[in-house]
């Protein structure tokens, strides 16, 4: 077990052990995230773009909430509660992360059946294209749903899964800010204003309840935070954090809007979620997040 596997584990076992507090019960008092409040609003302010910022001490002890419960469309952030589904549905014997599943490039509209497809241009990963016609394992796909981001596999998987399953296990999780209508690039959906949506809230209580190992299962939990920790666009929170630590986070971007949320295992471990709508460029709102990575963690790391 590599040093930051151990890190984790034993992280989980102690959050299990004495059970942490609730969100409604963390930070009786001003604690460093809540003192970074203002260099932080100060950062969103000078980018002119919204934000919302969800953080969270694993102990439960502290907190920082900006615009919490604001929704946000959820782009490729809504792939976290596909993959925790996977992973219940897995635990539950309702199938295997190693069953073959048929590669398809055509769904059907939530809107009225009609079939549509993926353009590989759009999409941030061609591989799975290439096994169109033939099959992936549930979890190669969930493994480039998240590390790469594939709308494809995303796509494979909602259908798998059912969107409804998705829905109520967000609901039993106590996430209701994270809303899942559908899966990627239903155009007549999206015309029809039928969208993805999140808050940092929502965001923040799914990474917590994986982090903790309450997502699903303890085993379930540590194999969906090493699938996090592979993710492969690291321009945002990662680019925040000091080399090297430890950080199993999930991107989202589309027009305008560019998100991270993940969780810092720092001495001292915390859930991170920061939604930005409005920026043109995805290399400024990428420089807006991890700016506020790095107040938030170096608040965190100079705290007694």
């Amino acid at each position: 077990m590599s040093a930051a596997a151990a890190v984790r584990a034993g992280i989980a076992a102690w959050c299990l052990a004495l059970g942490v507090p609730p969100a409604a019960s963390a930070g009786a008092g001003p604690g460093p995230l809540q003192a970074s409040r203002p260099q932080i609003e100060r950062l969103i302010r000078a980018s002119g773009a919204e934000v919302a910022v969800a953080a969270r001490t694993l102990d439960g002890k502290d907190q920082l909430l900006i615009q919490p419960d604001t929704a946000f469309h959820a782009a490729s952030t809504m792939k976290i509660p596909v993959m925790i589904e996977l992973f219940a549905q897995a635990r539950e014997g309702r199938l295997r992360l190693d069953d073959p599943l048929p590669v398809r490039n055509e769904f059907a509209s939530i809107v009225d059946g009609s079939p549509y497809q993926l353009d590989p241009a759009d999409d941030s990963d061609p591989e799975v294209y290439r096994s169109v016609g033939g099959t992936l394992t549930l979890r190669q796909l969930c493994e480039a749903m998240i590390t790469v981001s594939s709308n494809l596999a995303a796509n494979l998987l909602i259908e798998k899964l059912g969107v409804e399953n998705i829905r109520r296990r967000v609901h039993r999780l106590g996430a209701d800010g994270m809303q899942v209508l559908r899966g990627v690039e239903d155009g007549k959906a999206f015309r029809a204003g039928l969208v993805n949506t999140t808050t940092a809230r929502g965001l923040m209580v799914l990474l917590e309840k994986i982090a903790r190992g309450r997502a699903v299962g303890a085993e379930q939990s540590r194999e969906m935070v090493a699938i996090l920790e592979r993710q492969k666009f690291n321009e945002a929170i990662p680019a925040g954090l000091p080399t090297g630590m430890p950080v199993a986070h999930k991107t989202g971007t589309i027009t305008k809007v560019h998100h991270d949320a993940g969780i810092v295992y720092a001495a001292r471990p915390y859930v991170l979620v920061v939604l930005v709508r409005g920026l043109e460029k995805e290399k400024d709102s990428a420089a807006l997040i991890a700016g506020i990575t790095r107040v938030v963690n170096e608040a965190l790391e100079t705290s007694p």
